[in-house]
């Protein structure tokens, strides 16, 4: 089976650079958002579903096979990505995997008490875009590379 690109859309910065990425290497790429986002890109096929919890994310599950290459900021659905043997990355470049995981999914849920409990929490810093766009490219062609030279192994 073809590797492909998922892109979990809804509040994605690199859309643009994950397609022009997975177009020049011949890869199919899938954005995936809710009615609240709508997202038309050439180079790339929108699933546009349902708004609800979660719903982009259980749309993405139920498409991405073992070795496609997932782009999403969600912890939550990266662990659900990595359970189907897919790769997913951050828009950071950072790319998840089995010994990162497992402490991002407990910082996320301790941050998820403090804020229930009526705790305010420290925001992200703004974004460096040149650069953080430009680690991330670093990152997919890296992933790609790998993947494609694994596939032919």
């Amino acid at each position: 089976m073809k590797m492909k690109i998922l892109i979990d859309a809804d509040g994605c910065p690199v859309v643009n650079h994950t397609i022009r990425i997975g177009n020049a290497y011949g890869l199919d790429v899938l954005i995936l958002c809710d009615t609240s986002h709508v997202f038309e890109r050439e180079g790339a096929t929108t699933l546009t579903v349902s708004k609800g919890a979660d719903s982009v994310d259980y749309a993405l599950v139920n498409r991405v096979s073992p070795g496609d290459i997932v782009v999403t900021q969600d912890y939550g659905l990266a662990a659900m990505c990595l359970a189907r043997q897919a790769l997913p990355i951050r828009q950071d470049g950072m790319i998840y995997n089995q010994d990162n995981i497992d402490a991002l999914l407990f910082s996320r849920h301790t941050a998820h008490k403090i804020r229930k409990g009526g705790g305010r929490l420290k925001g992200p810093a703004k974004r460096d875009r040149k650069k953080l766009d430009q680690a991330f490219e670093q990152s997919l062609v890296a992933l790609i590379e790998h993947q494609l030279q694994e596939n032919q192994l």
